[in-house]
C-alpha cells in the first residue's frame, strides 16, 4: 500500500519547483528595477500580452505609449527604439515568467486532482496558494500603473517593498506547504527556546528585506560606496534631516543605508547565537543537519552586500545586487525551514 508521504511526494516536488520559479521571478523583478525597465510596458494584457510586438509598426506603437510617461520625458528622452527594446524585453520576460508560473501551477493541479494525489485536506491550502498568486499579480500591475503618469519617474520604493514582501509571503507559504508534505512528523522537534529565537530572526529579517527593497528602489547604495565606514564616518552626516522621523527612515538614502547595514550586523549576531544553540541538537536530527545553513548564508549575504556597496560608484553593479537579493531570499527560506522543524508537533495541515 502506498504511504501518505510517497503518495504526496509528486505534489511536494511540484511545490518545490514553484518555490524555485518564484525565486527566479523575484530576481527578474530586481533586474527590471535596477535597469529601469519596469514602466516600459504601459498596458496589462494577460493573454494578448504574452507575445512581444511582432513588427516594426507594433514596436513603434509601444514606444509611442512609453513616450507619454514622465520616465521617458525626464530620464530617457534620448532613447532610440533600440534602447527601448532593451528595457522592454526585461519587463516582458518578467511578466512572461509570471504567466509560466501560473501554467506550471494550474496544469499539475488539475492532473493531481484527476490522479487523486490531492485529498480534501489539501484543497483549502492550495486555493489560498492560488489566491496569493493572483493577488501578487494584481499588486504588480497596480504598482506599475501607479508610475504611468506625467509626474513619477519611477514606481515608488514603498510600493516596490509591498510587492516584494507579498512575493516573499507567497514563496514562504509554498515552501511551508511542501515541507508539510515531505517532512515526517518525527523530525519536528519541540524546541521552545530555538523557536522563539527563530521567530525573532524572521521578524528582524522581514524588516531587513523591506530595507533591502528600499535600497534597490532608491539606488541608495550610491549615496555611500565605502565600508566599513559610511562616507568616512561610522555615524554618517545627513541622517534624520528629511523633515520627520518616519519620512527620514523611509526616504533618506543615508539613513536607509545606515539602518540596512545595522540590521545586517544584528542578524549576523543573532544567527550566530541561534547556530550555537542549535548545534547542541543530536547529530541524527534534521534540525542539526540544517543548523549551519542560515549562518553560511548570512555570512555570504554580508560579503555580497559589502561588494555591492564598494562597487556602487556611478551605477549599481547588477550582478552583485541580484546575487545579494537571491541569497537574502534563500536565508529567509532557510529560517522558515528551521522554524518548521523546531516548532511543536501538530496535525499535518493544522496551521494552514
Amino acid at each position: 500500500m502506498e504511504t501518505s508521504f510517497s503518495k504526496h511526494r509528486p505534489v511536494a516536488i511540484w511545490l518545490f519547483v514553484g518555490v524555485g520559479m518564484l525565486i527566479v521571478q523575484v530576481l527578474l523583478g530586481g533586474i527590471t528595477r535596477l535597469t529601469g525597465s519596469g514602466l516600459s510596458i504601459t498596458e496589462w494584457q494577460p493573454i494578448l500580452g504574452a507575445l512581444p510586438p511582432l513588427n516594426q509598426y507594433a514596436w513603434q506603437q509601444a514606444f509611442d505609449h512609453y513616450k507619454e510617461i514622465a520616465q521617458f520625458k525626464y530620464v530617457n528622452s534620448h532613447f532610440t527604439l533600440s534602447d527601448f527594446k532593451s528595457i522592454y524585453y526585461w519587463e516582458w520576460f518578467h511578466r512572461e515568467w509570471g504567466r509560466l508560473i501560473g501554467v506550471v501551477f494550474l496544469i499539475p493541479f488539475v492532473w493531481f486532482i484527476y490522479k487523486k494525489r490531492i485529498d480534501r485536506t489539501m484543497i483549502k491550502p492550495l486555493l489560498i496558494l492560488f489566491l496569493l498568486g493572483g493577488l501578487q499579480g494584481a499588486i504588480g500591475w497596480i504598482m506599475v500603473q501607479s508610475g504611468l503618469n506625467d509626474e513619477d519617474l519611477y514606481v515608488s520604493h514603498i510600493r516596490l517593498a509591498v510587492h516584494f514582501i507579498s512575493a516573499m509571503v507567497l514563496t514562504c507559504y509554498t515552501l511551508w506547504f511542501a515541507l508539510k508534505l515531505m517532512v515526517p512528523v518525527k523530525e519536528i522537534l519541540a524546541q521552545p527556546h530555538l523557536k522563539k529565537l527563530n521567530i525573532l530572526l524572521l521578524a528582524v529579517l522581514l524588516v531587513q528585506l523591506v530595507y533591502g527593497a528600499f535600497m534597490a528602489g532608491l539606488h541608495a547604495a550610491l549615496a555611500a560606496s565605502t565600508w566599513p565606514d559610511i562616507n568616512g564616518l561610522m555615524l554618517p552626516q545627513g541622517m534624520f534631516t528629511q523633515g520627520g522621523f518616519i519620512a527620514d527612515i523611509t526616504h533618506n538614502l543615508i539613513t536607509i543605508q545606515f539602518i540596512h547595514r545595522g540590521l545586517a550586523y544584528l542578524l549576523t549576531f543573532l544567527i550566530l547565537l541561534w547556530w550555537w544553540k542549535a548545534r547542541q541538537m543530536g547529530a541524527h536530527t534534521l534540525l542539526h543537519k540544517l543548523h549551519f545553513i542560515p549562518l553560511l548564508l548570512v555570512l555570504i549575504q554580508v560579503l555580497l552586500g559589502v561588494l555591492t556597496v564598494l562597487n556602487s560608484k556611478v551605477h549599481i553593479p547588477i550582478g552583485f545586487a541580484i546575487v545579494h537579493q537571491g541569497v537574502g531570499m534563500l536565508l529567509l527560506l532557510s529560517l522558515v525551514s528551521t522554524y518548521y522543524v523546531s516548532r511543536a508537533k501538530e496535525n499535518r495541515f493544522g496551521s494552514m
